[in-house]
């Protein structure tokens, strides 16, 4: 479960959209507006955010209660658990001691451990990107019996590890906590260190992230988030802890999110491990079959829609987090929730929505649904088909249905295809009251047949 955003009209209707340190007044002021939204509809108990722009934090706020009884708010200080978010510094600190010629990504796993199942087959890259084939410990999305008690990293490699491998090495992709707990080990062995304590030398100490703590050994304390979780729906209530050393390297870190914006700001920037690091890292694994897996080491890398994206979840007891970043913007965002039963992956698209320009399609998208709010539309922007379905009855009625929905809090591309000669986009488009879908046709000289929106049921 370590696992695992026409003028005054438009002005009124939709953020303001270019990039800017600091953020603008109107920016602010929509993103709280937003992710209030998002906590009153989901029933976490809190959500904390940071925005980094251009090389800072440009942003950081939270929302909600950091714990429940007593009632104590959350602030931008207050520490969550990140869970897998924390493989990230895994991977990175094996980067490093390959930088110190310690070790070889290429190192087969038989050269630290050759108790482990098929370890002369298993190479550390594989390890760190989902491709060894190592059994996950923890596909359960609560605390199993034995979870609940205290182990040791030695136990769960022999328990764990020791199992045959559920593919041949590099064949396949499959989340696995147990591979990161061997690349911890690797990482203690070779350096000598805890993990934590080369991770504080190496990283957190450069980055000056000096609020980072380790949440594997102990639960929060008072003045950090408390974890909650839910049933079905029902009260919310304490999450139980899991015990003791089974985070370790698959998810051992907690921090406030402007901490993890330090390390976001230097992945980007590529300023604090070697440029054959920030490759590694960049680059996703392809499977032995030549496909793509989307998933470097420790890091989700995908393309969305045109827009490069690196980013990781993180899921525990209680606990969710969403770490995304947008190298080519210089763009980061983080959102931390202590609640485990709704990821704060939407807040994180819903301050997207807000600081980052749309690509064209979307940009188009969003001034065409502001328009139909406003009962007015571009008419050179339509065939000759398009304007003869928009008549003056449509547009007043599309103006009716759609004036008092209010400002859209995040508009994605659920699909594209063709037909009948047409390019089809279908959009999922939220606002603060309601979620609709809109189908798009149009030529490829950019004209359009339609734009049709309707209520997502």
């Amino acid at each position: 479960m370590v696992h695992r955003v026409l003028a005054a009209a438009l002005a009124l209707a939709f953020p303001a959209l270019a990039v800017a340190a600091p953020l603008t007044a109107q920016q602010q002021r929509d993103i709280d507006a937003s992710v209030g939204e998002w906590l009153a509809k989901t029933g976490a108990p809190s959500v904390s955010i940071a925005v980094a722009s251009d090389g800072e934090v440009v942003y950081a706020k939270a929302y909600g209660n950091a714990r429940l009884a007593p009632a104590r708010p959350a602030t931008p200080a207050t520490r969550y658990a990140i869970d897998s978010v924390s493989k990230e510094f895994t991977a990175s600190a094996i980067l490093k001691l390959q930088e110190q010629g310690k070790l070889s990504l290429d190192d087969k796993v038989a050269k630290y451990f050759p108790d482990l199942a098929s370890a002369d087959q298993v190479s550390i890259r594989q390890v760190l990107s989902h491709t060894a084939g190592y059994r996950d410990y923890w596909p359960q999305d609560y605390v199993t019996i034995e979870m609940g008690k205290p182990t040791t990293v030695r136990a769960v490699l022999d328990e764990w590890a020791k199992k045959p491998l559920d593919f041949a090495p590099g064949t396949d992709w499959q989340y696995s906590n147990t591979g990161f707990v061997v690349a911890g080990a690797i990482v203690e062995k070779v350096s000598g260190q805890p993990l934590v304590e080369f991770l504080r030398a190496n990283i957190f100490g450069p980055l000056k992230m000096e609020a980072v703590t380790d949440a594997d050994q102990q639960a929060l304390g008072p003045a950090d988030a408390g974890a909650y979780t839910r049933a079905g729906g029902g009260p919310t209530r304490p999450a139980p802890k899991e015990g003791a050393g089974w985070l370790f390297a698959a998810g051992e870190l907690a921090m406030a999110p402007r901490e993890l914006a330090k390390w976001d700001i230097s992945l980007m920037a590529r300023s604090l491990l070697a440029p054959t690091s920030y490759d590694a890292l960049y680059t996703p694994i392809k499977l032995t079959t030549g496909r793509d897996s989307h998933y470097s080491l420790g890091l989700d890398v995908r393309d969305n829609h045109g827009r490069l994206v690196i980013s990781h979840g993180g899921g525990g007891s209680g606990f969710l987090a969403a770490n995304v970043m947008y190298p080519h913007e210089k763009v980061a965002i983080i959102a931390f929730t202590n609640n485990d039963w709704i990821p704060p992956n939407a807040v994180a698209d819903r301050v997207a929505f807000v600081v980052l320009p749309p690509p064209a399609p979307e940009a188009r998208a969003r001034r065409l649904f502001a328009q139909f709010q406003a009962g007015e539309v571009d008419r050179g922007l339509f065939t000759e088909n398009g304007n003869f379905y928009l008549t003056a009855a449509n547009l007043a009625d599309q103006k009716a249905g759609l004036g008092g929905l209010g400002p859209v809090r995040l508009m994605e591309l659920l699909g594209q295809s063709t037909r009948g000669g047409l390019l089809t986009r279908t959009w999922k488009i939220t606002t603060s009251t309601t979620t609709l879908l809109a189908v798009e046709r149009g030529y490829p000289d950019g004209k359009l047949e339609q734009f049709m929106i309707s209520k997502a049921y």
